[in-house]
């Protein structure tokens, strides 16, 4: 059954087909930034398996030495919202944020990743997995 999600104006909509690698927790800086919040949740895909109806609008986020894209992050141009991330150094392979969903009821989340950069007060129950790095 597909999933499906939309930016909270209205005009980028998706549909997710398929069960998702994994649901994950991540606490790099990045993600609290472009969330505003601790940390972002996100379903783990395929690009095959996500169909999106809309425009996005994208930023690319280099290396240190700003020569190389390694996260292309889309967005909404109209209102802002995150839909997903491109993981460019494995293509293919995209972070939609779960906060998008349509419903979110059945999101549990089971890995975290970037935990070095986790707030100290940001413990989840039930993670399978931590990783510092990616």
């Amino acid at each position: 059954m597909a999933k499906t999600g939309r930016c909270l104006c209205g005009k980028v909509s998706y549909s997710l087909e398929g069960d998702p690698i994994a649901t994950a927790v991540c606490h790099c800086s990045h993600c609290q930034r472009q969330g505003g919040s601790a940390f972002s949740v996100n379903l783990i895909a395929m690009s095959s398996q996500m169909t999106v109806n809309g425009e996005l609008a994208a930023y690319e986020e280099r290396g240190e030495k700003g020569d190389q894209v390694y996260v292309r992050r889309r967005f909404c141009s109209t209102c802002g919202s995150p839909i997903l991330s491109e993981i460019v150094l494995s293509e293919g392979v995209i972070a939609v944020k779960a906060g998008t969903l349509d419903d979110v009821s059945d999101v549990k989340p089971t890995v975290e990743a970037w935990c070095v950069d986790r707030q100290p007060w940001a413990v989840l129950p039930g993670m399978a997995v931590s990783m510092e790095r990616e």
